[in-house]
């Protein structure tokens, strides 16, 4: 394949995956079922569909590959169900809208973790950090008078972002080396499994829904699982985690229309400013991180 050919397939697999994960949240929204079972089955089912063209065609590939790229596998895994674990119930606690737009802090995430390796952030990095904590600060005391629940949602959706920055984080080091079906595999039958057993012990219901449930749980598999963060995955191969993490962020609009048309579910007046000052201030981050590393992580300068 060409360099152009690549390229076209990775911006394709892009809008896909933006407007694949939009629906995710409108989706958890609306099935009558737990958050955390939700979560099981979206992985568990999405682990399911891929075993057949996974562990038979790619099974010298899986036992060839070396430990440490395996064990970023896994551990993506883990830090994915932490992912799904913490923001899919701040879903159903709070709003789609409020859920969505603190989830996409994960580039601030990012960037943190960037410094911890030893790459610091830039200016335009630390200024969309302050914008986005005032944003998330702004979001946060708005919902304080609404509710503890709204203040307990807002606090989970934050810890579904730091977690989210460590899966992509893991996967872009897993990715150098495992293809994206046989990554993709093991990193959804992990998170599956340790969603299995939180929801055992928990006493969480598995079973029992109606119809509606069901099928909104197969469109979340069909959709932003399979289409969603299995393209994401793909890109990983073809670009950096910051590019994948600016795109992200246009399932705040389109999750928080969705909801709004399908769901009447609107944002809180009070919280929007502080909504738009948080995707501001992460949008300036990425960009910033962007700039700041091009040579390496340009798309259109490199494979």
């Amino acid at each position: 394949m060409n360099e152009r050919s690549s390229r076209q397939l990775t911006v394709l697999a892009l809008v896909v995956a933006v407007l694949a994960v939009s629906s995710s949240a409108p989706l958890i929204a609306f099935a009558a079922a737990p958050a955390l079972a939700i979560a099981f089955w979206r992985n568990a089912l999405a682990a399911v569909v891929l075993t057949p063209i996974t562990y038979g065609p790619r099974r010298s590939e899986i036992l060839g590959a070396s430990r440490r790229a395996v064990l970023f596998g896994v551990v993506a895994g883990v830090a994915l169900a932490a992912h799904f674990a913490t923001w899919m119930p701040s879903v159903q606690l709070g709003t789609v809208a409020t859920a969505t737009a603190l989830v996409a802090t994960q580039p601030v995430w990012q960037g943190v973790i960037a410094a911890v390796q030893g790459r610091r952030p830039s200016v335009a990095g630390w200024i969309g950090i302050t914008l986005a904590v005032v944003g998330t600060a702004w979001a946060t005391g708005a919902d304080v008078g609404v509710s503890g629940q709204a203040v307990l949602a807002d606090v989970l959706a934050l810890l579904g972002a730091l977690f989210a920055a460590f899966y992509t984080a893991l996967g872009e080091r897993a990715r150098a080396e495992l293809s994206t079906t046989t990554y993709t595999w093991i990193c959804y039958g992990t998170c599956a499994v340790l969603l299995l057993v939180v929801c055992l012990v928990g006493g969480v219901r598995l079973g029992g829904y109606d119809h509606r449930t069901w099928a909104a749980i197969l469109a979340l598999v069909a959709g932003a699982q399979l289409l969603g963060h299995s393209m994401f995955n793909y890109a990983l191969q073809h670009t950096s985690a910051t590019t994948v993490s600016v795109l992200i962020l246009l399932e705040v609009p389109g999750a928080g229309l969705l909801a709004w048309l399908w769901l009447g579910q609107a944002p809180r007046a009070a919280a929007l400013p502080g909504l738009v000052l948080l995707v501001a201030g992460v949008a300036v981050v990425i960009l910033g991180a962007t700039r700041a590393n091009r040579p390496a992580v340009d798309p259109t300068l490199t494979d």
